[in-house]
């Protein structure tokens, strides 16, 4: 007997599938390579207005069918629909970090139960969590928050649509109050924005987000699917087609281009990229146009049907993954390739043997499921591995969230001890430095010309250099050198050692410190007086950066001082190799720019740095400091 169709003129738009597909692309990639697709994470907006509009139509079509909203059945379908999958990269993620990386079990009670309560995007929000602080060990669950956001708008919305139908009735009203709520959700995230910060507050609140999700729900009260016709002019037709076309070929382009940085991102612009996919889903959405076909394919169909498990699983591997390898900044694209593939294996698993059955399973029969396995009854040997190695993982995953590591690994707390310690003595020596810098102007014109003097001087040391110490002749140069540096954890790793071999620099040194909010830090210092004529810059430790963000720290520091900038040793990040190019791409820009080149100085002694490869242990800040003071005295 052919199964009923629950809403009679419900339409089936193969299209949607690759539209999900150029969403789970765009972020995956940007994940993956955000140097070269650096805008790849306006795929979850796409996701968002693709489910703004297919819920809201579905719950339009059953008022219209039923002159009601069945409520109670709405919530059972989309448990039915997301809660196995996700339940289930929870356990098995949990059950893994308890076995192999139990430092980021920290808060795993919490982030479990925020998960399923859909409210995980406000426990990262309350707890500070940084999106775009790519550096230290990511938690494999960050990428969670869209997923809190869609539910905590599944919860309200079919009630929200049913009172809207019965008091505002027109569908232009509607959508107008919709749309106007929507550019409220927009205008607060540009309120609650604040140049020069991490925007992670507003990317991860509802209410600066659910603009994009409103504009999909919006287009459906006004581009019913049901209602749409496929029989329309040719003017029509090439008007839908030039609108779709254009539309996603904008898309596209903001893709490789709008990084998650720029304060148009938060301030109209991916308000209005949200605009661009409604247009462009509404094109896909329309019979009489040939856009569902474009979007149409075996390839699109497959991702697309996928997305959901490709999308919760596709953190959890990029961390589990790269914690193991230790070159990724060597072969980015190789290893990209590698985590898609991975990525691409697990969520068709998690599709065909979990999101597929479970939707139809009746969870009245799990018991007697789990006894057949046990008792002898089930159909094959299959399935009471299944059912085994389930219960396995759950087990693991409930212990992994009772018993909570009380530390992080050792060299990592002998690292952050380091970083406090230097902290404290760059207090003291901050003060020397800054006192004796500023005693006369006319020292430091006496210095830089001895400086000068010295650079004409013979190059051949009387004493035999050594790479963890200056000689005595080296040691006289730069203690007539007055500099300030400014940098993230690395600089402040190394700041203690620096400044023995450099005393009159000036260090302010930040853990997690990006180059996106150096700006206003280096104008403070300038504000202040710390800003000497000599600068050295160490960022780019914790995330890549585009050129903007680099001509707002070149000209805070200004085109009278000299920049001296320390490339980044990352090989654990994908992000070293275009962060260095860039760098280095630069000196033809700015004449006063200088690399010191730490990365090619370092790149094959591992033994230099704790475990993490990037910030030199106490044998290789010896090496590191000595390295910079000679690139500083060489170069004045």
């Amino acid at each position: 007997m052919e199964k009923k169709k629950r809403l009679k003129n419900a339409r089936y738009i193969t299209g949607f599938y690759g539209v999900r597909t150029l969403a789970v692309i765009g972020v995956i990639l940007y994940h993956l390579v955000p140097s070269s697709l650096q805008g790849g994470y306006l795929g979850v907006p796409i996701f968002f207005v693709v489910s703004g509009y297919l819920i809201t139509d579905l719950l339009n079509q059953e008022w219209q069918q039923n002159n009601k909203i069945d409520v109670l059945g709405f919530y059972v379908r989309r448990v039915r629909r997301l809660y196995p999958a996700l339940l289930a990269m929870l356990v098995t993620t949990i059950a893994y970090i308890t076995l192999f990386q139990k430092e980021l079990l920290t808060n795993i009670k919490e982030i479990f139960a925020s998960n399923l309560l859909y409210v995980y995007n406000w426990f990262q929000v309350l707890h500070k969590e940084s999106y775009f602080d790519h550096f230290g060990t990511p938690s494999p669950f960050t990428h969670l928050w869209s997923l809190s956001i869609e539910g905590q708008y599944y919860l309200f919305w079919p009630i929200i649509v049913a009172l809207l139908v019965v008091f505002l009735k027109q569908k232009q009203r509607i959508f107008n109050l919709i749309f106007i709520l929507a550019f409220i959700s927009a205008l607060l995230m540009a309120f609650l924005y604040k140049t020069g910060s991490d925007p992670s507050r507003v990317y991860y609140g509802t209410d600066t987000r659910m603009f994009s999700i409103l504009l999909g729900s919006a287009l459906s009260f006004i581009w019913p699917s049901s209602a749409l016709k496929k029989e329309i002019s040719n003017k029509g037709r090439i008007v839908l087609d030039a609108l779709g076309v254009s539309s996603l070929a904008a898309i596209i382009l903001v893709f490789f281009t709008m990084s998650d940085q720029s304060s148009l991102v938060y301030r109209g612009g991916m308000f209005f990229f949200s605009v661009l996919v409604m247009i462009f889903v509404a094109t896909v959405a329309h019979p009489g146009a040939d856009m569902n076909k474009l979007m149409t394919n075996p390839l699109f169909t497959w991702i697309g049907k996928r997305s959901y498990g490709i999308y919760l699983y596709q953190f959890p591997i990029m961390v589990f993954y790269e914690s193991k390898i230790q070159s990724i900044g060597s072969h980015p694209w190789r290893n990209a390739l590698i985590e898609i593939a991975m990525i691409l294996i697990v969520s068709d698993l998690s599709y065909r043997f979990l999101e597929r059955p479970l939707q139809r399973f009746d969870y009245k029969q799990t018991f007697k499921a789990i006894k057949a396995a046990f008792t002898g009854g089930a159909k094959n040997s299959r399935q009471k591995v299944t059912v085994i190695t389930g219960l396995v993982v759950i087990g693991i995953a409930a212990f992994g969230m009772v018993v909570v590591p009380q530390a992080t690994a050792t060299g990592s707390n002998d690292l952050q001890a380091n970083i406090s310690k230097n902290a404290k003595t760059a207090e003291k020596k901050n003060a020397t430095a800054l006192k004796k810098a500023s005693s006369s102007e006319s020292k430091k014109t006496d210095s830089s010309k001895k400086a000068s003097s010295a650079k004409k001087e013979s190059k051949v040391p009387v004493e035999k250099q050594s790479p963890t110490a200056l000689t005595k002749a080296e040691a006289q140069k730069a203690s007539n050198v007055y500099a300030t540096a400014i940098g993230d954890s690395v600089l402040a790793d190394g700041t203690d050692l620096l400044q023995d071999a450099l005393p009159h620099m000036y260090v302010d040194a930040k853990v997690g410190r990006q180059v996106y909010n150096a700006a206003d830090d280096i104008k403070a210092l300038d504000a202040q007086g710390k800003l000497q004529d000599n600068v050295l810059v160490g960022l780019g430790t914790n995330s890549p950066f585009t050129t903007e963000q680099f001509d707002e720290v070149m000209d805070a520091i200004g085109s009278k001082r000299q920049v001296y900038w320390i490339n980044v040793h990352v090989p654990t990040r994908r992000w070293e190799g275009p962060v260095n190019s860039m760098l280095e791409s630069q000196k033809k820009k700015y004449s006063n720019l200088h690399i010191i080149d730490w990365h090619a100085y370092s790149k094959n002694n591992t033994d230099w740095f704790y475990d993490d490869n990037v910030h030199p242990d106490p044998d290789g800040s010896k090496y590191y400091a000595t390295y910079i003071a000679r690139e500083l005295i060489k170069n004045m």
